[in-house]
This record gives structure tokens, sequence and C-alpha cells, in this order.
């Protein structure tokens, strides 16, 4: 079932490897751990935007076989070319940071990584800050009302959320696509 669930734990997954990844640390190890909270905030906004087109999500890490499920079932997610280029790089953090002790993150690509993973949150508009489509009051007015009544009033972050889940819906409306 779609709810942004998902979305939130991503962006608390990106934020927990932002955080890490400012502390300075005698053990290079930490670089490990930011690079795995990466992968996992990509593997969860791939899945949560599956579970929003009502695709059976399988029990993968793998971020190549998620962004091809994204592509294949239209779902309303913007995957980026560094994404699309570094998923298997992504996929290979997230069991070589957790399993392997000789594994290190190299620190030249993850502060690459941070930069372009929060570029693919905002370019799909998982943040803080209301989303650019739904600064239009009569795009975000036709959002809420897709939503029950008990929704709408909800956070900016979780308008941008809806907005993933009901962008479709909201283009019927219209009469527009994307």
């Amino acid at each position: 079932m779609c709810d942004i669930r998902l979305f939130r734990s991503a962006r608390m997954d990106f934020e927990t490897a932002k955080t890490l990844w400012k502390m300075t640390w005698e053990d290079e190890m930490i670089l490990n751990n930011a690079a795995y909270h990466l992968q996992q905030a990509v593997e969860k906004v791939l899945k949560g935007a599956l579970e929003c087109v009502g695709v059976t999500v399988p029990n993968t890490h793998k971020i190549t076989k998620l962004i091809s499920m994204v592509t294949n079932n239209g779902a309303n997610i913007t995957i980026t070319d560094w994404v699309d280029d570094h998923s298997e790089m992504l996929s290979e953090w997230e069991t070589e940071t957790r399993y392997n002790m000789d594994f290190l993150v190299e620190k030249r690509k993850l502060d690459r990584a941070m930069d372009e993973i929060d570029m693919f949150f905002r370019e799909n508009g998982i943040q803080k800050e209301l989303r650019r489509e739904l600064q239009d009051e009569e795009r975000k007015e036709r959002l809420l009302s897709c939503l029950p009544e008990s929704g709408r009033g909800c956070s900016d972050f979780e308008l941008n959320c809806y907005y993933i889940m009901f962008q479709k819906k909201i283009e019927e409306i219209s009469g527009t696509k994307k």
C-alpha cells in the first residue's frame, strides 16, 4: 500500500548520512556508515514510488533493478543521470559497507554522492520546502482535493510526497500532462 512512510524514512536516511559525512572521526569507517545510509535513502525513494503505482516491491537492495522497475511501471519519480549511472556502486555500498571490514568508501566518491543524491531528492520534491509544482495554488488545491479531510493540514514535506502519489490524478482533473 502506498503511503509516505518510505519517503519519510528515506529523508531520515539522507539526513543521517549528511550528519555522519560532516563528522570528523579518526576512523574512516564512518564514511562507510554514511554511504550505507545514502544507498538506503535512494532505495526507499524508489520503493516508495513503486508502491504508489501499485507494484509489489521485491525484497531487493539492487538499485539497478529498482530503477528498471520504476521505468517499466511508470512510477512518478525522476531518475537523475547520476543515480542511474552509479546504481551499481550504490548497491555495492549496501552490502560491502556492512559486511566487508576491508571495504572503505572513498571520500571523494562520498562527497559527490552527497551532492548528487541531494539533487535527486530535490528533483523529486523529497524536501521540507514545498516543491515548485505545488507553489501553483490551483495545482495545490487539486492535490488537497485528493486527500481526505483529515489529511489536509499536513506539512509541506507531506504534500510533496502526496504529489508523488497523486500527480497522475491531478493531471486528469486538470486535463494536463507533465
